[in-house]
């Protein structure tokens, strides 16, 4: 932000702020095309241990040949999500939007079902356009060029934003669904301190379903808090994602973060994160499997990468790493008896 020395950008996403109990989660029933058959040949720069595979009960040339036999394939019901990693212009809405709408048509192209983009990538991350006029949910024009490309692939996104309600201002990721209304579907719980003067916090959390697989969406510094994506694995999200802006010096918390979130829940996480202006920021944009592992990364500077979302992963990885189903929501009280050395 304007004004911001080094060492205060440089702490984004610490996660040094007291916790608080979150609310429960909004789910929203499935909300995209009817299911296709599964897509084969990730064209992602890095294969995934969990990417579909399909087996063939019999030959092609005997499918052809025998009016007797009918051909069956057997394969993994798999969502394709791609990430984004890409500057957003300060303040030029609508140059935002046409790029958000051209990374929408490359991920249909690598067939992704789901894009994610960075936090703010419709506004741009800055103090002075905050202070601005700022998108309403109500008008559809700041959108347009995004929805174009959503109904003319099919692939859904999530598109975070600075946004105004009338009497308070969000942080909200914003889903944009072939041939629907846009939908206002999540505001940041977890305000970073110079976002509180500007902002007010999200009171519910968020999933939706996408082909049979369950998501939760965050923004950026809500990931900090382990309970935060508790509370989502709870509401029986699968795929808990997070669009984010990261200060330079903040990658090693960042990355710790996103693996951590995803190895205490057995779930998949998705981050998309923003680079450059006005602040450089540094990007990371990943997806991290159940146990943890980065799977995907992007590595040029902009970009996107996908992954296949598979739950029998989810459900192979729970049934190995039972950290999730262990664990006690009630520890009971804790008892101080003082300083040890100083009692006779």
């Amino acid at each position: 932000m304007a004004g911001r020395s080094p060492s205060v950008a440089a702490s984004k996403g610490t996660g040094t702020e007291s916790i608080r109990r979150l609310p429960s989660f909004t789910w929203l029933p499935p909300c995209h095309r009817a299911m296709t058959a599964p897509r084969q040949g990730c064209p992602a720069t890095r294969r995934t241990p969990h990417q579909p595979t399909t087996r063939q009960t019999t030959p092609p040339s005997a499918h052809r040949t025998s009016p007797h036999r009918t051909p069956v394939t057997l394969a993994s019901v798999t969502l394709r999500i791609a990430t984004v990693q890409a500057e957003a212009r300060p303040g030029d809405i609508a140059s935002n939007a046409l790029r958000a709408a051209h990374f929408v048509i490359r991920a249909h192209a690598a067939r992704a079902d789901l894009v994610v983009f960075p936090e703010t990538f419709l506004t741009g991350y800055d103090t002075d356009v905050f202070a601005g006029p700022l998108p309403r949910i109500d008008d559809p024009e700041p959108f347009a060029p995004i929805q174009r490309s959503v109904d003319r692939t099919g692939t859904a996104a999530i598109v975070n934003t600075a946004l105004d309600h009338g009497g308070q201002r969000s942080l909200t990721d914003v889903l944009v669904i072939p041939n629907r209304p846009v939908i206002a579907a999540y505001a940041k719980q977890h305000l970073y301190a110079p976002e509180r003067a500007l902002f007010s916090p999200g009171t519910r959390g968020f999933t939706f379903t996408l082909k049979g697989v369950r998501i939760a969406l965050s923004v950026c510094y809500d990931a900090n808090f382990p309970e935060h994506a508790a509370a989502a694995a709870a509401a029986g999200a699968e795929v808990y994602v997070n669009s984010g802006a990261y200060f330079p010096g903040g990658d090693q918390r960042r990355d710790l973060h996103y693996a951590a979130r995803a190895l205490d829940n057995g779930i998949y996480v998705v981050f998309s994160g923003l680079v450059g202006a006005p602040h450089d920021f540094i990007g990371g944009s990943a997806v991290f499997d159940p146990l943890g592992t980065c799977i995907a990364r992007v590595d040029e500077r902009e970009g996107l990468v996908v992954v296949d979302i598979d739950p029998h992963a989810i459900a192979s990885v729970r049934r190995r790493q039972t950290m999730w189903s262990d664990r006690r929501s009630d520890l009971g009280p804790y008892t101080h008896v003082g300083d040890i050395l100083s009692r006779t």
